[in-house]
């Protein structure tokens, strides 16, 4: 991560406090800017308060006072991101976020205008999240090797976690490993066409189209599109053998990838959750489950900051518990 495409689109005011305290860019998952409130950050797992002097956690603070967002530090930063041309960001600003160059999206919220019960744009915008992307390489090496099928394909995989657990993140680790081809001691696979629907622009982090995370050597992109429709576009003209998804949910979903798995592509997706009986709760997933279309189940559970896996097969009986 590049210390430069975060500072840059900071608050002029700001910019030098968090230059000077901020001992590891690396570390930062998070900036809340909210006007009128204090500024937050997400560091190391910990939230910290910016103040004149320090960064500080809240018991931490004594006397120092936190640095608080004003109307024009919101304004600027907009801005900044959109290089002075809001409106050729639009289409972005409606579904909520814009994501800037090396991957890192910034979270919206304002006045929302609806048309037709649609979104039509976004005013008064006055929260601003500005989430840092971290790409951790080679977290899926451990669980790979359970979710090919033979030599040359995989098994319909889904991914469940509650939020913040990294399945994006472990989900984009499965993709380049897939799209590269992955090797170890006992096989050998080789590369993948791999489609990914990228709905909001989280797995490839695409700005203006050039994903800015490394998603493999055989991967398509199609970026700020629902997934049914994203699924429809790539089997008609990409020819994907895998198609990757994140946060699948609906009906529509659950459907549209029946139908992509009856075209002969295989499926990994990520899905909210925290167990196996969260996830037969689902009703979505119910008939996909009972017959046996999804063939692994991959668990993120953590403890601190480290991160298992557990997997399980299409009877959702345990095969194995990996680090991650």
């Amino acid at each position: 991560m590049k210390k430069e495409e975060i500072i840059r689109i900071l608050p002029l005011r700001i910019r030098q406090m968090v230059d000077t305290y901020m001992e590891d860019f690396e570390k930062l998952q998070e900036i809340r800017l909210r006007c009128n409130q204090p500024i937050f950050f997400q560091y190391d797992n910990q939230e910290y308060y910016i103040t004149e002097q320090s960064m500080a956690e809240e018991r931490e603070l004594g006397n120092q006072i936190p640095v608080f967002c004003r109307e024009e530090d919101i304004r600027q930063t907009v801005d900044f991101i959109s290089k002075y041309s809001v409106y050729a960001f639009q289409e972005q600003i409606k579904q909520g976020f814009l994501t800037i160059q090396g991957g890192h999206r910034v979270g919206l919220c304002g006045d929302v205008v609806m048309e037709n019960g649609q979104v039509s744009t976004m005013r008064n915008i006055s929260f601003l999240n500005i989430r840092i992307a971290h790409e951790r390489k080679h977290c899926s090496d451990a669980l790979t090797k359970y979710l090919y099928c033979g030599e040359n394909s995989i098994y319909n995989t889904l991914l469940i976690s509650p939020p913040m657990y990294g399945k994006t993140t472990l989900l984009r680790d499965l993709i380049r490993n897939f799209s590269n081809g992955y090797s170890d001691e006992h096989s050998s696979h080789r590369g993948l066409k791999v489609g990914v629907v990228d709905e909001r622009s989280e797995i490839a982090a695409s700005y203006f189209g050039i994903p800015q995370n490394e998603i493999g050597i055989r991967t398509d992109v199609i970026d700020h599109i629902t997934k049914g429709c994203g699924i429809m576009m790539l089997i008609r003209t990409m020819s994907p053998q895998i198609i990757a998804l994140d946060e699948i949910g609906g009906e529509q979903d659950i459907n549209s990838i029946e139908y992509g798995m009856n075209c002969g592509c295989k499926f990994i997706a990520t899905i909210h959750g925290d167990s196996i009986p969260d996830l037969l709760h689902k009703k979505s997933l119910k008939n996909m489950i009972s017959e046996h279309l999804f063939q692994r189940f991959l668990i993120i559970k953590k403890e601190g900051s480290d991160r298992k896996v557990q997997i399980y097969d299409e009877s959702l009986h345990e095969l194995g518990l990996t680090s991650c």
